[in-house]
C-alpha cells in the first residue's frame, strides 16, 4: 500500500479510500466485516461513510455495521482513519422535523453524538459536510466545529460536493477565527466527469485540501461496461448511470474507444480508471466501494499500474478535460 499526507495535514492516509455506501443496502453485515478486514490487511487505512448511508428508514445502518466491526477489537479502530458525513435529514420518512438536517450548530451537535453512538467510538477523525448549507453562516458552523475539536470528538473538518468558491469562503472564514478549516474535499471526479478540474481542484490545492474523488468509475461506466454488456454479466454495468450514458451514441463511442485502448495495452478498464485518478495532481486517493472481496482486490491492483505519458495523452484525446478556469470558458 502507498500512503500520502491528507492535504496540508500531518495525517497519513492510504491512496485508496474504502467507501462503505454498499454496506447494509447491498452487502450484509458479515460480508461487510470481511471486506473491512481485507482492506485493513491490504493496508487501506482510510474508511469513508456517512450518517445517511443505509438510506430511508435504514439511514444510519452503515455506521452501525462499522461500529460492530470496531467492537471486535484487535486495534481496528486505532488502525482506521474514520471519515463520516452530516447534512441529510436523518428522520424517518414522513417524520421530518426542523433542525434535523443541514449545518446549523444544533444539527452538528446532534449529528455527531448520534454518529459516535452508531460507530461505537469516542471520536471521528474527519467530519465532512456532505453538502454546502447556503442558509447557515460559516461563523456558526466553525464555532460548532471548534467546540467538537476541543472536546476531542472530531479531529478534522472536511467538505463534499463543494464548489471552488465554497472552499474559499469556508477556509477564509476559518482563517479569521484562527481555525484550521477544511482539510479535504470529496467530489465527483473521473475520466468522464472532469469539471472539477476547472475550479474545485485548483481551489483545493491552493488551500491545501486533499482531493477525494467519489464515483471514480462513473457508476461502472469506466469498468468495462460495454464488454460486460456483450458478455451479459454485471447488472451494475447495464443499469443506473451506466445504462443512461450508453443510450447516447456519442458517449457509447467514447467508451468503446476507451475499452479498445485498454485492450490494446492488455489492461483492465477499471484499473486504468483508478490509475488515472492516482496520477492526477492534488488527488489523495479515490473512493472505492466494493460489494465483494474480488472488487476490493481489483482496486488494490490498480495501485501498481503506472500509465505512460503516451497512454495518458491517449486518454486525454478520448476524454478531453475542460481546462482550467477561466480559460475553459473565456480567453
Amino acid at each position: 500500500m502507498k500512503y500520502t499526507q491528507l492535504g496540508r495535514t500531518g495525517l497519513k492516509v492510504s491512496r485508496l479510500v474504502l467507501g462503505t455506501m454498499n454496506f447494509g443496502p447491498q452487502t450484509d453485515e458479515a460480508d461487510s466485516h470481511s471486506i473491512m478486514d481485507a482492506a485493513l490487511e491490504a493496508g487501506v487505512n482510510y474508511f469513508d461513510t456517512a450518517n445517511v448511508y443505509g438510506w430511508g428508514v435504514n439511514a444510519g445502518r452503515t455506521e452501525e455495521i462499522i461500529g460492530t466491526w470496531f467492537a471486535k477489537g484487535d486495534d481496528r479502530r486505532d488502525k482506521t482513519v474514520l471519515a463520516t458525513k452530516l447534512y441529510g435529514n436523518m428522520a424517518a420518512p414522513g417524520e421530518s422535523w426542523p433542525n434535523h438536517d443541514r449545518l446549523s450548530a444544533v444539527n452538528i451537535r446532534r449529528s455527531v453524538e448520534a454518529s459516535l453512538k452508531r460507530l461505537q467510538t469516542d471520536y471521528i477523525d474527519i467530519y465532512q459536510f456532505h453538502h454546502v448549507d447556503r442558509a447557515t453562516p460559516w461563523e456558526e458552523i466553525w464555532q460548532a466545529i471548534d467546540v467538537l475539536i476541543q472536546q476531542g470528538k472530531i479531529l478534522y473538518a472536511a467538505s463534499s460536493n463543494f464548489a471552488g468558491w465554497h472552499i474559499a469562503q469556508a477556509n477564509e472564514a476559518a482563517a479569521r477565527r484562527g481555525s484550521l478549516g477544511l482539510v479535504s474535499e470529496q467530489c465527483i471526479y473521473n475520466l468522464v466527469e472532469r469539471r472539477a478540474e476547472m475550479e474545485v481542484i485548483p481551489a483545493a490545492r491552493h488551500y491545501g485540501l486533499g482531493v477525494i474523488p467519489w464515483s471514480p468509475l462513473n457508476g461502472g461506466l469506466l469498468g468495462g461496461a460495454l464488454r460486460k454488456e456483450r458478455e451479459g454479466g454485471g447488472a451494475r454495468s447495464t443499469t443506473g448511470r451506466s445504462a443512461e450514458s450508453l443510450k447516447d451514441q456519442a458517449q457509447r463511442d467514447q467508451i468503446q474507444a476507451y475499452e479498445d485502448l485498454c485492450d490494446k495495452h492488455d489492461l483492465q478498464p477499471g484499473d486504468v480508471g483508478l490509475a488515472w485518478l492516482l496520477s492526477r495532481p492534488g488527488v489523495t486517493g479515490p473512493i472505492v466501494g466494493p460489494r465483494t472481496q474480488d472488487q476490493l482486490d481489483s482496486a488494490v491492483r490498480a495501485l501498481d499500474l503506472e500509465l505512460s505519458a503516451e497512454f495518458l495523452t491517449s486518454l486525454d484525446e478520448i476524454f478531453p478535460g475542460p481546462g482550467p478556469s477561466p480559460e475553459a470558458f473565456a480567453w
